[in-house]
């Protein structure tokens, strides 16, 4: 961490403000019970040093490192430089471990069957341990050294398509227990059927491996900065309202199961964050040889831990007393808590990933551009997750070089998910940048916290498969209220636009129609592409069923080819959000920097031509004491 990270949460920019300010006669106490708000310096009462106590903070307002107004997001109880305690970081941490769960664990249990290991728990175990490593240690080069938002890694659905593009070809279907050929084989060894599993892997790894470069290229080079200046929030909007509403059919789907139970997840939920979200509970801490009581809002900081917490254990006791049914048929058999136990009896202790786990990686053109369209939806859908991110943690829309180095550190992490072989790639993950808005807390430390859980507890087989007895419902009524968070945050960039002009409310609503509308067509009809080249058709489908990129791509283009002034577009408004007065820009944006290093880049005028580091054309910005 650099020095930028012990920024206090009121030295945050008075420009950058996205909610409602405190009057100044406040007192820190009347902050926390009315706004549920936290400074991370406690004062003693005592008199003693503050930093090393536990007690409830009643300073003025005013005086606690700076005004509650010059904070980034006066709601947030913490910001993305601030660091909460240590049993905090654990504890957020893991609740942005549980919510990535239900998304990185689909991803391997869909390509179970086509991987061919339908039936093999040992190796769906090493694949689920092998994703979750790979998640957590993505997450921590990109808040370390990536856009340094405090944004979730882990597996992508972008990819899926493509991989079961690939696998559905001739060459790689499973083998068919029944073909006549295998008939007088009485017995098939454990090696054979590793390696009609692994092969499939290998192939996978390959795929991702090289088409992950044009992802590493795109960052590192800055092309994906320069196409950065034409885009405004009537591209953003559609971007960040598609991801969340392209998400509703699996809420759906997952709700079906019982809507009783995802009902009770959503009002739970909605309970803690936002009805009892200024209620402090009194909490007692043992620290310098005695107890101390102090307020804190529990019930604001894990709202969707807690909501879903308890919709799995009315599960349970209904599981328990027989009250939910019994035949897979039947409505709310979904809801049952016992309906995967053997995932748990099935998984491993303990199992180490490594790299080239399932051996040396095979690449094929064919598999490498079927690929490749998923980078580009996953490049486009990160971006638009990366000022979705920036807005709910407090910290000012990301500078240029903070997005090459995202999307540079995201083509590395997918290099990396390749060479341990997760099947998968990486990406930010939308639901947990939702969270951020329920909890109220974007600290960076948090979200490295759950990166070492998720390397730590992907060690342990046994521990994560625990969680897959989830039942359906709960993730269901979960998805339902993180989902509509990021779709209203999409709709929130709308803030700058001139929302009376005919020309911005045409782009917005064709750019986000067809991004419902052609992939649902494009599913409706398969195989409706046929160009003669699989890997040209690979590419257009990809393309044409990814919600996010469609949108994104209309609203970016029509946004630039229509005549319409700067101030209707919304440009002015939204550059003053980036662009700001030289010194100011250099202290706001200091939470995109790379740790340790700042003064040492500035020391080279050939660094302002790096499109990934700090100094990018802002060394003639930079003044010294």
């Amino acid at each position: 961490m650099g020095a930028t990270s012990q920024t206090p949460l009121g030295q945050s920019p008075e420009s950058h403000s996205t909610a409602m300010h405190l009057p100044q006669h406040q007192t820190g106490e009347s902050v926390l019970m009315e706004e549920g708000n936290i400074n991370p310096s406690f004062k003693d009462l005592d008199g003693g040093d503050r930093s090393e106590k536990i007690v409830i903070d009643e300073s003025p307002a005013d005086s606690i490192d700076g005004s509650l107004e010059k904070k980034g997001c006066s709601d947030l109880v913490y910001s993305i430089n601030d660091r909460p305690p240590w049993y905090l970081c654990i504890l957020l941490g893991f609740q942005h471990y549980i919510l990535a769960f239900g998304g990185i664990i689909a991803i391997p249990l869909i390509l179970a069957e086509p991987i061919c290991i339908k039936d093999d728990n040992s190796a769906k175990s090493q694949l689920i341990s092998t994703i979750f490593f790979v998640s957590g240690l993505c997450t921590l080069l990109q808040t370390t050294i990536g856009t340094r938002l405090p944004i979730l890694q882990g597996g992508t659905f972008s990819y899926i398509t493509p991989t079961l593009a690939i696998l559905a070809l001739p060459k790689w279907r499973c083998p068919d227990p029944t073909d006549p050929s295998r008939s007088n084989t009485t017995e098939i060894s454990h090696e054979d059927h590793d390696e009609v599993w692994k092969s499939r892997m290998r192939e996978i790894q390959g795929a991702i491996l090289v088409a992950s470069l044009l992802q590493l290229f795109l960052g590192l080079s800055g092309l994906v900065g320069l196409v950065l200046k034409f885009i405004g929030p009537l591209a953003i909007a559609p971007t960040i309202n598609l991801i969340g509403l392209s998400l509703f059919i699996e809420a759906g789907k997952k709700c079906g199961g019982h809507w009783g139970i995802a009902s009770l997840t959503v009002c739970l939920i909605l309970l803690f964050s936002q009805y009892l979200s200024k209620v402090n509970v009194p909490l007692i801490a043992y620290k310098d040889k005695k107890w101390k009581v102090f307020q804190y809002p529990l019930f604001k900081l894990f709202s969707a831990l807690f909501g879903m917490c308890g919709s799995w254990l009315v599960c349970f006791l209904l599981t328990y007393f027989n009250m939910l049914p019994t035949k897979p048929d039947e409505y709310g058999y979904t809801a049952r808590t016992d309906l995967k136990v053997d995932a748990v009896t099935s998984a491993p202790w303990f199992h180490v990933p490594y790299p080239g786990q399932w051996g040396l990686p095979t690449v094929s053109v064919s598999s490498v551009l079927g690929m490749m369209a998923g980078v580009l939806a996953s490049t486009m859908e990160s971006i638009g997750d990366y000022y979705a991110c920036a807005r709910l943690s407090g910290a000012p829309p990301p500078p240029t070089h903070a997005i090459n180095r995202g999307i540079a550190v995201e083509g590395i992490g997918c290099i990396l998910a390749a060479i341990w072989g997760s099947g998968n790639g990486t990406t930010s993950y939308s639901q947990n940048i939702a969270t951020l808005g329920i909890t109220k807390v974007g600290s960076r430390l948090v979200l490295q916290t759950a990166g070492v859980l998720m390397i730590v507890l992907g060690l342990f087989g046994k521990f994560g498969a625990i969680f897959i007895t989830i039942p359906d419902p709960v993730i269901g009524g979960m998805f339902l209220v993180m989902f509509g968070m990021i779709a209203a945050v999409g709709i929130s960039n709308l803030q700058y636009v001139d929302l009376n002009s005919s020309r911005n409310l045409l782009i917005l609503g064709f750019s986000t129609f067809s991004g419902l509308v052609l992939p649902t067509w494009f599913h409706s009809n398969p195989g409706i592409i046929d160009t003669g080249l699989k890997e040209f058709d690979q590419v257009i489908v990809v393309l044409f069923t990814t919600h996010m990129f469609i949108g994104g791509f209309f609203g970016f283009v029509l946004d630039n080819t229509i005549p319409g002034t700067a101030r209707e577009r919304g440009i002015n408004n939204w550059r003053n959000k980036v662009y700001q007065d030289p010194t100011e820009c250099d202290e706001d944006q200091s939470c995109y920097d790379l740790p340790f290093c700042t003064d040492f880049l500035y020391r080279f005028r050939f660094t302002r031509y790096i499109p990934f580091l700090q100094t990018f054309r802002r060394f003639d910005k930079r003044t010294h004491n």
